[in-house]
């Protein structure tokens, strides 16, 4: 059976309230953050708890819990949030010298809030191996 998380805890799959995610709540202005990039279907916006000197979720407007939930139908909406995340690398400067972009799944993946997010991280040099 697919979980998905809610408040740390895992559920069964299709019980998760959208209106408990954090970032749909950000994504409907009930929450402030401090946007990076915005377009219809994409919103960047900077890490709360930065782990380098840019640190800054890509998520999709739509919900979707993770990358394993992504569906055929969601194919152009992923490429769209990449393409984003190499607008906001060049806006923020961190392009030329490289940058880390990631995404964690699941309970073992270190996963924390069920809605998908890309961490895109630099600023500085990264090391390997990263966990």
């Amino acid at each position: 059976m697919n979980v998905l998380w809610r408040r740390g805890k895992l559920q069964a799959e299709g019980v998760v309230n959208v209106s408990d995610c954090i970032f749909c709540k950000i994504v409907a202005g009930e929450l402030s953050s401090k946007k990076a990039y915005e377009t219809d279907e994409v919103l960047a916006f900077h890490d709360i708890r930065p782990q380098a000197p840019v640190h800054v979720l890509l998520i999709p407007k739509k919900h979707i819990a993770s990358a394993h939930h992504i569906q055929p139908e969601d194919a152009a909406l992923v490429g769209r949030l990449h393409l984003a995340a190499q607008k906001v690398a060049e806006d923020l400067g961190i392009a030329s010298d490289g940058y880390r972009l990631v995404t964690n799944i699941g309970v073992h993946g270190q996963q924390t809030v069920p809605h998908l997010h890309y961490h895109l991280i630099g600023g500085r040099q990264l090391q390997w191996p990263p966990g």
